[in-house]
């Protein structure tokens, strides 16, 4: 027996795959700056971006969940297409800056898709819609700490 899946609830799987994706390529990309930047002044920066993988990695396995908890399939690697221009490694490995204002850019797309998955679920489905409010005050508090960073690199 298949399920139906309204209009609705198709919108928000398409949307909470979005999301998945994003927050796998935030996991792949603080990865992969953690461990290329440079320098003393980068170790703050390394070590924040590290232990951030963790709740990103949550966030996408929590998704995940969901979207197979409300009748979707999580897509496959196939599927992924890479959009984080601003968070790939900088060519000088010790640009710290250009990392931070990546990471605030990747938390800026996360806090804009978890608002526009928040509306869509309104009225709709509330456990996604509460999933998604706590993963957008997660990004928030990241893009606050990153915001910090920059306000001291920049003087």
């Amino acid at each position: 027996m298949s399920e139906t899946i309204s209009a609705e609830m198709q919108t928000i799987i398409n949307e909470l795959s979005v999301a998945y994706w994003m927050e796998m390529e935030t996991v792949m990309n603080f990865i992969a700056n953690s461990t290329n930047l440079d320098g003393v002044r980068a170790e703050e920066i390394k070590a924040s971006l590290a232990a951030d993988v963790a709740a990103e990695l949550m966030h996408a396995q929590t998704i995940a969940k969901r979207i197979k908890t409300i009748g979707g399939r999580v897509p496959g690697s196939m599927s992924f297409q890479a959009k984080q221009t601003a968070m790939q490694p900088p060519a000088n490995s010790t640009d710290v800056v250009a990392v931070i204002k990546g990471v605030i850019a990747a938390e800026d797309a996360a806090i804009a898709q978890y608002k526009k998955i928040i509306k869509l679920c309104d009225g709709i489905d509330y456990v996604t819609q509460d999933m998604c409010i706590t993963a957008l005050g997660d990004e928030e508090e990241h893009r606050r700490e990153f915001m910090g960073f920059l306000r001291e690199y920049e003087g």
